[in-house]
């Protein structure tokens, strides 16, 4: 069975009220143009969990900024003055994450672990809610671990079977999101034939992808 879906396709599979993450750092390697046509569409009330929230005009950034999104699981907001401006009207929720904690959140969540200990927010905003671990003479935040219905990722190729190739630093969040998510769809500049990518290339195996979609 293909795994190659026409761009209609794939954000078909994303419905108002679930919990996705989207791959991308300021927008590089983020799957920029699925969110272009999920903004066609009437899909709202997300959750997304994604490293930064870009900036308004691209990317998971213009999800926020269109109001489709009701609460954000990041590290960062500063590019996107959108994303500031809905949280302070009361229109957005966030929970701010420490960023190594939310990519080792992620990881938990895809190597099926149940969670991670961290100092990282000890007697801050950070550790509010949140069960502390005393072990070997320290204390730890237990933080739970990430795991989502769906995750968008954008890679640079896709072979036939879904095997993924990043350019450079576009692989940021994305190889993580794809182990931690129960369906995965990757918006792709190219696709090839199965053994074109050279083994020490495939950034994200095959198994870990369901859908590819060509930009």
């Amino acid at each position: 069975m293909s795994k190659i879906i026409s761009m209609e396709e794939a954000v078909a599979k994303v419905q108002s009220g679930m919990t996705i993450m989207i791959g991308g750092f300021l927008g590089v390697g983020g799957p920029n143009q699925l969110v272009e046509a999920l903004l066609k569409t009437d899909v709202k009330d997300l959750t997304v969990i994604t490293n930064d929230t870009a900036y308004a005009h691209i990317g998971v950034g213009k999800l926020i900024a269109e109001h489709r999104v009701k609460k954000v699981i990041t590290s960062h907001i500063g590019t996107n003055t959108a994303t500031g401006e809905l949280y302070h009207a009361g229109e957005l929720e966030i929970e701010f994450v420490p960023q190594g904690t939310l990519i080792e959140r992620i990881r938990c969540g895809g190597a099926g672990l149940g969670g991670v200990l961290t100092p990282t927010g000890l007697g801050t905003v950070v550790e509010e809610g949140k069960q502390v671990i005393h072990s070997d003479g320290k204390d730890y935040l237990l933080e739970k671990p990430l795991k989502v219905q769906l995750a968008l990722l954008g890679a640079n190729i896709a072979d036939e079977e879904g095997n993924l190739f990043f350019k450079g630093t576009s692989r940021n969040f994305n190889t993580m999101m794809a182990m931690a998510a129960y369906t995965v769809i990757a918006e792709v500049k190219e696709i090839v034939k199965p053994g074109d990518i050279l083994p020490e290339h495939v950034h994200t195996q095959s198994i870990f992808v369901d859908y590819i979609t060509k930009a």
